[in-house]
């Protein structure tokens, strides 16, 4: 979904360019809270993972291209706040670096990837944190539905960006059509790829997985509990 240089009108492109650095501001006060020993090292490793799935790319039409985004992976694994900043640094590199995503599109490749993901993703996570049983094996499941419901959405608000701003001779019916088409199949890669790498992490070392952590602290809880009685 990077979106290159000119595709939208230099006010739409300003203004995401806002949402994306008060986004990113906010997030490096809030991953404050969510950074520790443990997290830290994490937030790399999702970092480079993203990196490297947004690498593989296809031309989804009027010089858009889809892929695989990690918006909900990388919240899950590390917070919504740190997720923000990872996704801003992976697309920032790719900007200047490979081409990938236009300079002057930089805002609004933030404002849909790095935000717009995290935000869907985690919120669907947590509200089906809350309603699913309270075990560590309903975290990948719960990940993979918001990375599904992320992908789409993300697709929308493109849409609506390219309804307000867009620059390209081609009819939003057709944007549409592409990008929500398009994007319901990646959802679908996206939500198998986030529930492999967030179930294996859970599996192995649950404490390193940010969504899983409040799951933990209620059953140590539990189990001193049962100790004291």
């Amino acid at each position: 979904m990077h979106v290159p240089d000119g595709f939208l009108d230099a006010p739409t492109s300003i203004a995401t360019g806002v949402v994306a650095a008060a986004a990113v501001a906010v997030s490096l006060r809030g991953a404050r809270r969510e950074l520790d020993d443990r997290t830290a090292p994490m937030a790399g490793l999702v970092a480079t993972f993203v990196f490297a799935a947004q690498m593989i790319n296809f031309p989804v039409g009027a010089g858009t291209s889809g892929h695989l985004m990690g918006g909900a992976l990388a919240a899950v694994l590390v917070g919504p706040w740190t997720a923000v900043l990872c996704m801003s640094v992976v697309l920032l590199v790719q900007g200047l670096l490979m081409a990938d995503g236009g300079i002057t599109a930089l805002g609004t490749n933030i404002t849909l990837m790095g935000v717009t993901t995290v935000a869907v993703g985690w919120g669907v996570f947590v509200l089906l944190r809350r309603v699913l049983p309270s075990r560590a094996s309903m975290v990948a499941p719960a990940a993979a539905v918001g990375a599904f419901l992320s992908v789409p959405v993300a697709a929308l608000v493109f849409t609506g960006l390219f309804a307000v701003g867009g620059q390209a001779p081609v009819d939003l019916g057709s944007v549409l059509a592409a990008m929500l088409g398009w994007h319901v199949l990646i959802g679908l890669g996206e939500a198998v790829v986030t529930g492999l790498v967030v179930g294996s992490v859970v599996a192995s070392r649950p404490d390193l997985v940010h969504g899983a952590r409040p799951l933990l602290a209620a059953r140590e809880l539990e189990t001193r509990k049962v100790e004291v009685r």
